[in-house]
């Protein structure tokens, strides 16, 4: 069930309004049932693996407070056993298919014979995220840092929590799972505030996201026929459709959340206005990078052992990082990519500040940081092209079409033959102003929602007006248009 489809526009207010009816006691009870519905809707059988994965998580979680109050031990056997368990899954169905075609691969330039077993399996959507969310619990009740659960319906529901299961934000017990412990009132602030969210959100994916990749398609499908400032708008609208599809998804869920009561945790913070790789990570996917950031890279040593050691976990983080995101060397590459942004730039961090005091250069303007800010786009741009295209050759041949220099094609109409028409330019590019004066407000720390509850009620009902009449006039949606997967959906 998308989030952008007719069918969660009638599944959502029906859940709020029975929500709000039923008595405090049964909402949890209601609430893991609708969460279970809206997984089922894509495949009724992966449920159980949700099932499973919450199960053992619980569980473990159970133990490790069992062997600490009994026997005074960690129960670090518990820990190793929830990992093990959960990360096979997560191979099974992610990478073993992956894992099977490069090990055939190293045997065929051996001159040996290839193995044969293979699982044409379709991957469970959202695997990724909600694996991470329950180990993160395991992780979390080992170093002492929540208490353990003891109401398995309670600690399901914080597993697979229908707003944000299949594309995240990846909560932590810390912060989520306390929050199912008293049932919510009903509140006009939070009804008002989720829907502007999800309004918000719902711009982002279906008239930002989606038009954008009319042309984002059209070039990677077709990339040999394009090139020069062609490839490049189209790797620009990609960075911009990604940010919409996923920023989106995440609006609709922080809102969908707070209509019913519960804070889910921002996972974006205007990654494109970033002065560093290293910032843009602490603004984009902030709950995943905050995930490997307390459970891989500290474990590992974090910067507490030399810059040597930091930088191959920075390396280490980055390429799980990539293989989260896919089992597709293609994915790898893009995170070892970001890795090597950040390791190059801490390298030469004492000689850029040496060279911009010696150039008298006003670090503190802002053309300065608007510098920063394209250059951090172009190489993170670089990086998205193997993100997004379906091979490593295909994403070489890209990078290397784009160093043709054919200026003319953002005058003689070629532009209008990308998969975009003049009418659809314009909105996209209204819309992408529209965009960036909000971001710029955020910026500024200016929450455009508090703004408009500052205002008068005729100017906030506009508004608000306006918009839902503007994602019904301009959104790509309706019989002519098949609600667009997510592209999270797939990790």
């Amino acid at each position: 069930m998308l989030f952008n489809s007719i069918e969660y526009l009638l599944f959502f207010p029906a859940v709020l309004l029975i929500y709000y009816l039923l008595p405090g006691k049964v909402r949890l009870y209601f609430l893991l049932a609708c969460s279970y519905l809206f997984y089922m809707c894509w495949d009724a059988k992966y449920a159980l693996l949700l099932l499973f994965s919450t199960a053992v998580t619980f569980f473990s979680g159970l133990m490790i407070g069992r062997a600490r109050e009994k026997r005074g031990k960690k129960g670090k056997g518990w820990v190793v056993f929830s990992a093990v368990i959960n990360l096979s899954i997560l191979f099974f169905f992610k990478y073993f298919n992956f894992t099977l075609n490069n090990i055939n691969t190293v045997l065929d330039w051996l001159g040996k014979p290839a193995l044969h077993p293979s699982f044409d399996v379709q991957l469970p959507v959202g695997i990724s995220f909600y694996i991470f969310q329950a180990l993160s619990y395991t992780f979390d009740v080992y170093r002492q840092d929540v208490r353990t659960e003891k109401n398995f319906f309670k600690y399901a529901v914080f597993v697979s929590f229908f707003p944000q299961l299949v594309a995240g934000p990846i909560e932590r017990s810390s912060h989520l799972l306390g929050q199912f412990d008293t049932p919510h009132a009903f509140k006009m602030e939070n009804l008002t505030s989720g829907l502007l969210k999800m309004l918000w959100g719902f711009f982002l994916k279906i008239v930002i996201a989606d038009r954008a990749a009319l042309l984002v398609n059209q070039v990677f499908l077709f990339h040999s026929y394009y090139s020069g400032f062609e490839v490049i708008i189209a790797v620009m609208l990609f960075a911009l459709q990604i940010y919409g599809d996923f920023a989106g998804y995440s609006w609709i869920a922080v809102g969908t959340a707070q209509t019913l009561g519960f804070s889910l945790c921002s996972n974006f913070n205007q990654p494109y206005f970033a002065v560093s790789v290293a910032d843009f990570w602490r603004r984009w996917h902030i709950s995943l990078s905050t995930w490997f950031r307390d459970y891989l890279y500290i474990p590992l040593g974090g910067n507490r052992r030399g810059k040597a050691r930091q930088y191959l976990n920075i390396m280490i983080v980055f390429a799980c990082s990539g293989l989260w995101h896919g089992a597709a060397w293609t994915y790898v590459i893009w995170g070892l990519l970001n890795g090597l942004y950040q390791v190059m730039g801490s390298l030469l961090k004492p000689k850029r500040e040496k060279l911009m005091k010696a150039a008298h250069m006003r670090t503190a303007s802002f053309s300065h940081r608007l510098l920063q800010s394209i250059i951090v786009f172009i190489f993170v741009d670089i990086a998205w092209i193997f993100f997004r295209a379906g091979t490593l050759a295909e994403a070489l041949d890209i990078v290397r079409s784009m160093f043709v220099f054919n200026p003319w094609v953002l005058a003689d109409g070629s532009l209008l033959a990308m998969g975009l028409n003049s009418q659809e330019w314009t909105v996209l590019l209204l819309s992408i102003a529209v965009l960036t004066g909000v971001s710029v407000m955020k910026e500024k720390g200016v929450s455009p929602i508090r703004w408009l509850f500052e205002q008068e009620a005729w100017f906030r009902w506009g508004v608000c007006i306006a918009a839902v009449l503007a994602i019904l006039a301009v959104g790509l949606y309706g019989p002519g248009f098949n609600a667009s997967a997510f592209i999270y959906f797939q990790f």
